[in-house]
């Protein structure tokens, strides 16, 4: 990778810039258990790609959920999600050095979320990231998941960059196979909930880095 031969790049929040997997799993933990259901191996991996609705809309038809709604589930799910989000998760290592660094090289910076904006701009104010983007979208604003182009065209289009000059980061399978169905560069980053995603990453994504680290001069790497 040379930055100098791109004008944009998106990242995608959770597992990549944010270290929130975690809180999403307890949430699924606890949320399942209310209904006495234990949380299947595949779940997260299910549903992690899709936007709110759609991954509710899931939960309530795998599960047979009927005195549940899509928009009860959702609405439960950020008011678990919401204090965390607001107030105390961290970057992953190196994160905002490297989104200041392709900044001040003159990229344009977008974030592509299937999070709700509800909880994506109270973090993205509170971590730093807000000032450095160009714009963000989240799965609201398209109606497939990360396993489609959608939302990384969008959020190019929002920067007004070409898909082929554009890099786009993600922590999961499904999020690389709908980046480069769009054309855009792929960079595929450790996150250690997904590990048993990671020999296929490896496969698809045009690169893979276990740490932002490896992408910044010797120089940049304290804030």
């Amino acid at each position: 990778m040379r930055i100098q031969d791109f004008e944009g790049a998106i990242f995608d929040l959770d597992g990549t810039l944010l270290d929130s997997m975690g809180v999403w799993h307890q949430i699924d933990v606890d949320f399942l258990a209310k209904r006495g259901i234990e949380v299947p191996d595949d779940y997260q991996k299910a549903i992690t790609p899709l936007g709110a609705l759609e991954a509710a809309r899931y939960t309530i038809r795998r599960f047979h959920l009927e005195n549940d709604t899509p928009e009860g589930l959702v609405r439960e799910w950020l008011d678990m999600a919401q204090e965390a989000y607001s107030s105390h998760l961290p970057l992953k290592p190196y994160a905002l050095n490297f989104v200041k660094y392709l900044k001040e090289a003159g990229l344009q910076i977008a974030v592509a979320t299937s999070s709700d904006d509800a909880l994506v701009r109270p973090c993205l104010e509170r971590t730093g990231l807000m000032r450095l983007l160009d714009d963000y979208c989240t799965g609201n604003d398209v109606k497939r998941g990360k396993g489609f182009p959608d939302i990384y065209l969008k959020a190019a289009a929002a920067i007004g960059t070409d898909p082929g000059k554009t890099m786009v980061f993600e922590d999961i399978a499904e999020g690389l196979k709908g980046a480069n169905a769009g054309g855009f560069y792929t960079v595929g980053v450790y996150e250690k909930a997904n590990y048993r995603m990671h020999p296929e990453m490896m496969e698809i994504a045009d690169e893979f880095i276990f740490s932002f680290r490896e992408l910044l001069p010797d120089d940049r790497m304290a804030d």
